[in-house]
């Protein structure tokens, strides 16, 4: 019997379309990744091209929206690549906040380091969007309850309330965070990150004033663009910063977002937000209109979903419907992956995994999926096997 090491096999033509659009340090689009589970898309990203992306000047968040799916997903040894996560049960909203929020503020705090964003980048990105005089006064005041109970304070400027706020933040920094550094490059460090925390305290400040209106929204399912767009500003205002922040090769941020489609049915624990259909829309709105604009960092959008229609029979609402929500046709770089065919399964499979005659039945079974082909291949070395 066969008992060789299973190995990754290379995709060349589809690992050239994503290296050529990670490259680039800004791009007008984000790419959307499709095809059936189990085809390799998300092997294909951290066995082959995450190594690559993650080396000299490329930093790259990567997010699997999917990973709290305990009974479903493979990283907690479950995969059913047959299934569809919309028949499982979905992950908190709060919970994939959480991991978009913290993968980008880990590549900001590295794009700090480097030096490619400041403290007056911070402020200029954040009150190009927000007003922030109410809400450093409440922060300086050590009140966040009622803004108009914030003290008043003589020279109001929107830059010396930054600036004093900023200095309040940084006497809270832990002096270990920015250990290795020269005192010039501690300086900078201590500024920037004081002002990073900062435009997060102010933005948290803007979510409490919209609190009970969020909550209102919540109880009669209506919608708003404004208060959708205010459950994602963190997470766009770090988008911006990085794409801003950008230089080739020097500092090359990028974000991948693996089973996207599951945010969009993500379950609301608390009125902390708006639903997640909702937060979803925003994001990958707010997405698009950066890239448009004024280009951002390349965001890869990795999905399974599927839904049938005459025409075809697997299709992902990303590249055949998302554009009618959306308002105009060419909001993605649209690739589809369906795996291999049958002919290119059998030249990698036959002969180094597989008997032709294993070959046969297998295809005729369950046909060239990859996922299923490394499962059965892991059955046929077991004990099970055997008996």
């Amino acid at each position: 019997m066969v008992n060789k090491a299973w190995r990754i096999i290379p995709r060349p033509l589809l690992e050239t379309v994503l290296n050529n659009h990670a490259q680039h340090h800004r791009v007008p689009q984000p790419l959307i990744l499709h095809g059936p589970r189990g085809v390799g898309k998300t092997t294909l990203i951290l066995e082959r091209l995450m190594g690559k992306w993650n080396s000299g000047p490329h930093v790259t968040g990567y997010v699997d929206f999917a990973e709290s799916v305990k009974d479903h997903h493979p990283i907690h040894g479950q995969s059913f690549p047959w299934g569809s996560w919309s028949n499982c049960t979905p992950p908190s909203l709060p919970f994939l906040t959480t991991q978009l929020e913290s993968s980008l503020e880990t590549m900001t705090q590295k794009g700090i380091k480097l030096g490619t964003i400041s403290s007056h980048q911070i402020f200029t990105v954040l009150s190009k969007w927000h007003g922030l005089s109410t809400a450093l006064k409440q922060i300086l005041d050590g009140s966040n309850s009622n803004p108009r109970k914030a003290v008043s304070i003589r020279n109001n400027s929107v830059l010396n309330l930054w600036e004093r706020a900023v200095f309040a933040s940084s006497v809270r920094l832990n002096a270990e965070e920015s250990g290795g550094l020269s005192l010039e490059e501690e300086t900078y460090y201590k500024e920037a990150m004081s002002a990073l925390n900062l435009a997060k305290e102010v933005i948290m400040v803007h979510q409490k004033w919209r609190a009970n209106a969020i909550k209102h929204l919540n109880q009669t399912g209506g919608f708003s663009r404004s208060l959708a767009n205010s459950a994602t500003d963190w997470p766009c205002l770090l988008l911006e910063l990085l794409s801003s922040a950008a230089e080739i090769d020097y500092f090359q941020p990028k974000l991948v977002i693996n089973n996207i489609e599951v945010l969009k049915n993500a379950m609301l624990t608390d009125d902390s937000t708006v639903c997640a259909s909702m937060y979803h829309d925003s994001l990958i709105w707010r997405i698009i209109a950066l890239g448009a604009n004024e280009r951002s960092l390349p965001v890869i959008l990795v999905t399974s979903d599927r839904f049938n229609t005459k025409q075809e029979n697997y299709c992902s609402y990303y590249s055949y419907r998302a554009y009618m929500d959306f308002g105009f046709p060419d909001i993605f770089i649209s690739r589809e992956t369906f795996g291999w065919t049958p002919a290119e399964a059998k030249m990698h499979m036959v002969g180094d995994y597989f008997s032709q005659s294993e070959w046969n039945v297998i295809v005729e079974v369950l046909g060239p999926n990859p996922r299923h082909l490394f499962e059965i291949y892991a059955l046929k070395l077991s004990n099970y096997y055997q008996k």
